[in-house]
């Protein structure tokens, strides 16, 4: 087996280090998302719609978020596997948990909202990133674009990223313009982490 064979071959985890990848990038995305949400700003995928009916009707965001996921788990079921909807489900849950309580554990008396975008983008993309290693997801669109990209090869991070210019553009009606703007910066962030590190076959998970 060649050097190239060895490093872009697909590693087996544990479930220690299951468990472990999905907490910790689905805290990358709680955090990124508190930051976000902290300055006013939207998001694309499933994160971004919960975003955009938190801002139009006044529910949690948490609530929302669970609940927009769960057409989704049927698709995962079907393409993906018994193994990822299972971390999916589990990733989601846990996020819509974080969503709510980080506000209570973590507050920012000053927050630039530039330093929001670019931070809370990256922190959101490495989160993503962590979890797609780990053949999981936060649902909804993540499972679309990951099924897209392990059947025709198309980069996560450049699909992600058209699917999320539609959602941003809806939200010019609940968010000023230059939050759509700002918002626009940090989910750039986002994809940019991910159509540079997340590519078939570079590292995956089996």
């Amino acid at each position: 087996m060649s050097l190239r064979d060895t490093i872009t071959r697909s590693f087996k985890h544990s479930t220690l280090e299951d468990v472990q990848a999905i907490v910790t990038g689905t805290l990358f995305v709680a955090l990124g998302v508190a930051l976000f949400k902290q300055v006013g700003m939207l998001t694309g995928g499933t994160v971004g719609i919960a975003f955009l009916l938190h801002y139009a009707i006044g529910l949690p965001f948490g609530l929302l978020f669970f609940c927009i996921n769960l057409p989704f788990y049927w698709l995962a079921y079907k393409r993906m596997g018994l193994p990822f909807t299972l971390k999916t489900i589990t990733a989601v849950s846990l996020m819509a948990v974080l969503a709510e309580v980080l506000p209570r554990w973590l507050q920012f008396a000053e927050l630039n909202p530039w330093f929001g975008a670019i931070a809370g983008g990256l922190l959101i993309g490495a989160g993503m990133l962590i979890l797609f290693r780990h053949r999981a997801s936060l649902g909804g669109l993540n499972v679309v674009v990951l099924y897209l990209q392990e059947k025709y090869g198309w980069r996560a991070g450049y699909v992600q990223a058209g699917l999320d210019l539609v959602i941003l553009l809806c939200g010019l009606a609940y968010v000023p313009p230059e939050r759509v703007g700002l918002s626009l910066l940090g989910m750039l962030a986002i994809n940019a982490a991910l159509a540079i590190n997340h590519r078939p076959g570079r590292y995956m998970a089996v």
